[in-house]
């Protein structure tokens, strides 16, 4: 199983995650950060593929992809 985190505090809204999200479920949350800004969230965790490119596309560096190990 895959998950994503974000450092909703830090994000910036620039939505360049969720362009990037080939599942499109990465989406902008409703409330505001401390920033101002709508942070980024992921609805659906469990549709995640773990391919990273919302992390990638960030430039804040906010997005953590954690992918769980196949034994």
């Amino acid at each position: 199983m895959t998950k994503v985190t974000f450092r909703e505090e830090r994000c910036m809204g620039c939505e360049l995650c969720v362009h990037a999200c080939p599942q499109r479920i990465v989406t902008m949350a409703k409330h505001i950060n401390a920033g101002g800004f709508h942070p980024a969230t992921v609805v659906q965790q469990d549709k995640c593929t773990g391919c990273a490119m919302c992390a990638l596309m960030c430039p804040d560096v906010v997005i953590e992809v954690e992918r769980e190990e196949k034994q």
